[in-house]
């Protein structure tokens, strides 16, 4: 094998190393903001469940955002956490 050939192998590897980095990165990226969603969507539901309950707030409002969370979760679930 020339150096050439050795030289070109070389880049190939790199590049299938660095396309699988940017996947994984991408793959995290893409966990992070589903994270955010979904703690918001908790939030939300604490605010809405304590408004509920104190009167000011409608369970509804409650009932809506439990379904959120559920589609949510259904939407996003991993093959791993089920």
């Amino acid at each position: 094998m020339g150096l050439m050939d050795k030289v070109k192998d070389q880049a190939s590897q790199l590049a299938e190393k660095s396309k699988q980095g940017v996947a994984q990165g991408q793959a995290k990226l893409d966990e992070l903001q589903q994270k955010k969603v979904l703690d918001g969507l908790y939030r939300d539901l604490g605010a809405a469940t304590y408004a509920a309950q104190r009167g000011n707030g409608s369970s509804e409002e409650v009932d809506k955002l439990i379904q959120a969370i559920d589609a949510h979760q259904a939407e996003h679930a991993s093959p791993s956490s089920g």
